[in-house]
């Protein structure tokens, strides 16, 4: 099993931030940069992170406001730009020059930015149910949860909370996954009580109907170079058929596609089919 080491550094406006580092095999290891979601954590990618650590060396940030880094005492920080602000930083505070990315929902809208903004940075984009558009129907959801999480006093409230939000999202998982995932979205505080681990008030700029809109439609055709893995939950309300069948049709090479069954918004990326698609396509851009 790879152990995570702990890189600590600055946002540009001295916010403490936290990342974890799996060093991979050497230390000239290829890069890959693993981006959470909204309310999540980088503890959501350490079964990958391990799985991929053999071959590369895995950087896995806490986005402002998420797990160990501080929480922003000014909520409209939540933003892309910003948090695209903060991966630079530790990318340079950590000498990585190039970098695949897998990206889970919001942290897929960073990787497309980035991959615009320093193409030269970026091998390859993983976008786990996510692109240049998102879905009306699935915005409004995660409007109606995001940082309304209500409290919990154990650990299976916390277990029953996380089933009510996510229950049709990943259907048939056992108990023991659902506990899994518990652990993952809240951390015990000094008295024991789990607590959601990310601010309440990262949720407040999506209430702002136009700041929430996302349109990279127009960086989309930027991307041409860069190669993609799009990978879509069969049931999200996020990544519609619509979106994906567009992707396809504006980036005609270098996208590949992987469609999940029995997956809302998100895949976990355990799944066997996720776990070949994304080993398979480091592999090819990681090649050279």
């Amino acid at each position: 099993m790879a152990a995570a080491s702990e890189f600590w550094f600055d946002g540009d406006d001295g916010l403490r931030l936290f990342s974890r580092v799996y060093a991979g095999p050497r230390a000239d290891a290829p890069v890959v940069l693993c981006l959470h979601g909204l309310m999540r954590n980088s503890r959501d990618f350490d079964d990958l992170a391990q799985r991929l650590a053999a071959r590369y060396r895995v950087v896995v940030p806490d986005v402002r406001g998420r797990g160990f880094s501080a929480r922003d005492p000014n909520f409209k920080n939540y933003q892309v730009p910003v948090y695209l602000q903060d991966v630079t930083r530790l990318l340079v505070g950590l000498g990585v020059v190039r970098a695949s990315i897998v990206g889970t929902s919001m942290g897929g809208l960073m990787a497309m930015v980035l991959g615009v903004m320093a193409p030269q940075m970026v091998t390859g984009i993983v976008l786990n149910d996510v692109g240049p558009e998102l879905d009306p129907q699935g915005l409004e959801r995660i409007r109606g949860y995001a940082g309304k999480s209500p409290p919990v006093r154990s650990w299976a409230e916390a277990i029953a909370s996380v089933r009510d939000t996510y229950g049709t999202v990943w259907p048939g998982l056992t108990e023991e996954r659902w506990e899994k995932i518990a652990r993952l979205s809240y951390r015990a505080n000094a008295q024991g009580v789990p607590e959601a681990d990310a601010d309440p008030l990262i949720g407040e700029p999506l209430r702002d109907p136009k700041a929430a809109a996302v349109n990279l439609w127009p960086l989309w055709g930027a991307l041409a170079k860069v190669p993609i893995l799009a990978i879509r939950g069969a049931n999200s309300d996020i990544l519609s058929v619509a979106i994906l069948e567009r992707m396809q049709r504006e980036k005609r090479s270098g996208l590949k596609v992987l469609t999940v069954a029995n997956r809302g918004h998100t895949p976990l990326l355990d799944e066997p089919e996720c776990l070949a698609a994304i080993d398979e396509f480091l592999a090819a851009v990681t090649s050279g």
